[in-house]
């Protein structure tokens, strides 16, 4: 089974978060001790029984066949391997970064640049490709702190962000192609890039449609959501984000997020906790 981003105290910690639920609170609700709560958000192994998984997932708003298989570790996205994108290690970040080849128009489209810059180099440099885009899903460092670097390695190159959280990029704010809900950008002649808002990670949080491929970012995990750090948006943002604008791309929507590994709009509506009211 492929490692998922968030483990059982990963998904109850943000559901908890989100909810604005104490350990205290959810024990009273659910009948599970306490202290036993707390350990699991601390990482420890989670031994609860489907019953008290059930009563849990009730009081979170959590599908309860899915936050079942998330404690007994049942599943995990079926492997999937993309015949036009290459990924490259973010160190010292554990973020991923992907570069999107469209082998029609020679052109190559760079996702979340962050970590040491050399690998990304690397990567462009074995292919005869022209940099087009540098598309940043959100602000965090460990997914936009290597732009400086590849813009100024690739000046012809069009750094795309939400308007919300292009200040992260410092003098680069002012260069930002600033993008919002539903704006389509230009790849050659036929292709395009839609830029979806999912706020909630942070207020800018945008996910990205290439083709078949979504870029989701720290918005839509394997198995799991982003935490909620807006100034703005809140827990609710990201799982209306998600409902409202990804569960509506077609199934076969391969995702490519921005931790763990990739995933389908298929399996997630199925599979995520989150997600409540998706059979």
């Amino acid at each position: 089974m492929l490692p998922l981003e968030d483990d059982p105290g990963d998904i109850l910690r943000k559901a908890m978060n989100g909810r604005r639920f104490t350990a205290d609170h959810l024990a009273h609700g659910s009948g599970v001790p306490a202290h036993r709560i707390s350990a699991w958000i601390r990482g420890e192994p989670c031994d609860a029984t489907r019953e008290e998984c059930d009563a849990i997932a009730h009081i979170l708003d959590l599908k309860p066949s899915a936050f079942a298989d998330a404690v007994a570790r049942r599943w995990s996205p079926h492997s999937i391997v993309h015949p036009h994108i290459d990924t490259h290690v973010q160190a010292p970040h554990p973020s991923n970064g992907y570069v999107y080849f469209l082998d029609s128009c020679k052109r190559a489209i760079l996702v979340d640049p962050a970590g040491i810059a050399e690998p990304i180099f690397r990567v462009l440099a074995d292919k005869a490709y022209h940099l087009q885009y540098i598309l940043v899903t959100h602000k965090h460092a460990d997914h936009c702190d290597a732009v400086a670097e590849i813009a100024h390695a690739f000046p012809d190159a069009r750094i795309v962000m939400h308007p919300l959280d292009a200040h992260a990029l410092g003098p680069l704010e002012a260069s930002v192609l600033r993008v919002r809900d539903g704006d389509t950008i230009p790849v050659g002649d036929e292709t395009v890039i839609r830029a979806l808002h999912t706020p909630g990670h942070t207020d800018g949080s945008t996910s990205y449609l290439l083709q078949s491929t979504l870029f989701s970012g720290d918005t839509l995990f394997a198995g799991s959501v982003g935490g909620a750090y807006g100034e703005l948006s809140t827990y609710d943002d990201i799982l209306h984000s998600i409902e409202g604008r990804l569960f509506t791309l077609p199934e076969e929507t391969i995702v490519m997020p921005g931790h763990g590994p990739p995933t389908t709009i298929a399996e997630e509506r199925i599979h995520n906790p989150f997600f409540p009211h998706h059979l």
